[in-house]
């Protein structure tokens, strides 16, 4: 079955379909192979927690998933892992996007976003995406991991390189990660010579050193024992940053889009700030980044709805359809900012459980405070915003607002 086009454009009534005809069904994956999706919320949820159900590609059948094609200096991530490996980097890094460390970011984050804001000016025109959902993520995640602002690169066109591919230009996802191998191999050099108080660092010093200070402040990555090759290093950083930044760029922007889209509860969230951690989750479920979850592979022949999935075909698990399933969520298609979301999938769920989980709700708050304080008129303007042409992430290629710092006289 080939829904690739009709999963981009109408995503969610052809996930309403399949949830009631055929729950598992075989489809032409993201790389052109064939796969199987689920859709319904009990089934993707369990597979998300499910062990016979790897990340590690070693258990692909021969012939069958291609995937991203990244050197082994970039593969070795959390994406590509099961425990023990999993455990064992995840837990080198797991202490830096804590709630804790999250809390002491929060003020940060608010400075950034108001500079971005400020940048924009008391009123006009702007594509919100370009001028604030994009850069506000990637100067937190480049602070963390200490990033020099003069090596900030253009981040937005290696992961749509990546996530988006331009069939007019097939070399490009290639040159991407060519680019982005370079940059991270001159910045591991960088922070070798000139370490700094950052993440990024941190990583290097378990790298070179071994054990680090085991302080357990719960702000560093160094741990009792961990080591880290040099592939698992490199890749680690990669991922930090083209994850810490691709998904928040969706979060952030999706979010705006869906309360544009709803006037009444932006005008809500305006007037009851204090709403906004909640009305986050409900905004992610209803329209998360992410449209599935990493590919899987199963180590043995499994059973999901009844259907038989063979080992090592590729397994997608549909968060999308999942958070919009009606025997979870009743009225799904309706935002509901009062709506209990305890358990909904837009980051993951089980031992994969989005890393940057805190972060990335904190950055979507503060951003939503801060355009809303600012600007008491906000709405769409033209050309209508547009969908990236992507299975792997489900954001907008530009969000046109018109906006003003005085109130509109109607």
């Amino acid at each position: 079955m080939d829904l690739q086009g009709e999963l981009i454009e109408h995503p969610h009534s052809v996930y309403d379909r399949l949830r009631d005809a055929a729950p598992v069904c075989r489809i032409t994956g993201t790389d052109g192979t064939p796969a199987w999706l689920v859709t319904r919320y009990d089934d993707v949820r369990a597979a998300l927690a499910d062990p016979r159900l790897s990340l590690d590609k070693s258990h692909a059948t021969e012939g069958g998933y291609r995937g991203l094609s990244l050197p082994p200096a970039l593969d070795a991530n959390l994406l590509n892992m099961d425990p023990p490996d999993h455990t064992r980097i995840r837990r080198l890094v797991s202490r830096a996007f804590t709630p804790r460390r999250t809390e002491q970011l929060r003020t940060p984050i608010r400075a950034t976003a108001d500079r971005l804001l400020d940048a924009l000016g008391p009123a006009g025109t702007a594509d919100l995406v370009a001028a604030y959902a994009a850069p506000l993520p990637i100067v937190v995640i480049c602070d963390l991991l200490g990033v020099p602002e003069d090596r900030r690169l253009d981040f937005r066109t290696w992961t749509d390189a990546l996530i988006a591919p331009d069939p007019s230009r097939p070399r490009a996802a290639k040159e991407a990660v060519v680019a982005m191998l370079g940059f991270f191999t001159e910045l591991m050099a960088h922070k070798r010579s000139r370490p700094g108080d950052d993440l990024l660092s941190d990583l290097i010093a378990v790298r070179d050193g071994g054990a680090g200070d085991g302080d357990g402040d719960g702000d560093g990555a160094r741990g009792g024992g961990d080591r880290l090759t040099e592939d698992e290093l490199m890749s680690l950083a990669f991922l930090i940053l083209f994850a810490g930044y691709e998904n928040t760029v969706q979060l952030i922007g999706n979010a705006i889009h869906t309360l544009l889209e709803h006037p009444e509860d932006l005008a809500r969230l305006r007037k009851d700030p204090s709403a906004l951690p909640a009305a986050v989750e409900e905004l992610a479920r209803y329209e998360g980044p992410a449209p599935l979850a990493i590919r899987r592979f199963p180590t043995e022949d499994v059973t999901i709805a009844g259907v038989k999935v063979p080992e090592g075909e590729t397994v997608l698990l549909s968060l999308a359809s999942a958070n919009r399933d009606p025997g979870r969520f009743p009225r799904p298609d309706l935002l509901d900012l009062d709506r209990d979301t305890s358990g909904h999938l837009a980051l993951g769920h089980g031992i994969h459980y989005c890393l940057g989980a805190p972060l990335a709700r904190a950055e979507t708050e503060i951003a939503l405070a801060a355009l809303l304080e600012r600007y008491p008129v906000l709405e769409p303007a033209s050309p209508a915003p547009r969908w990236r042409p992507s299975l792997r992430a489900r954001g907008l290629t530009e969000l046109p607002v018109r906006y003003d710092t005085a109130r509109s006289p109607h």
